[in-house]
């Protein structure tokens, strides 16, 4: 248990990365952090039909393992589907990855890799 608190401890930020209606909703609300230069980075990724996947799958790399203040990392179910196999396959408890539905692609649970593991362990 002291480890899991360790590990959650400097974790205070949410990460998007999602389409842009759903970034710029939620930098609205307040999610929005660039850390300090010199290397400066944010904790958000805005994606279109132009956005290879090549970069999608950089930003999932940088804020599942490289940042260490992400708590939550927020992607929208269609971009998550660009990236499966990664989604798939993160297991860490921290960042909690939680895809969530766009304004023009609805929430498919069939597609959600959390319920999917929730159905598994309760045997459905």
């Amino acid at each position: 248990m002291a480890a899991s608190g360790t590990q959650s401890k400097d974790r205070q930020f949410l990460a998007v990365i999602g389409d842009e209606d759903s970034v710029t909703g939620l930098l609205l609300a307040g999610v929005g952090h660039v850390t300090q230069p010199p290397d400066s980075q944010k904790n958000f990724l805005v994606v279109d039909a132009k956005t290879e996947t090549s970069a999608i799958e950089a930003a999932f790399d940088r804020f599942t393992t490289e940042r260490k203040d992400i708590a939550i990392l927020l992607i929208n179910q269609h971009i998550a589907e660009r990236i499966r196999h990664r989604v798939d396959t993160y297991t860490a408890a921290f960042p909690a990855l939680l895809e969530i539905p766009s304004k023009d692609h609805p929430y498919d649970p069939e597609k959600d890799s959390v319920l999917k593991r929730v159905r598994r362990l309760f045997g459905e």
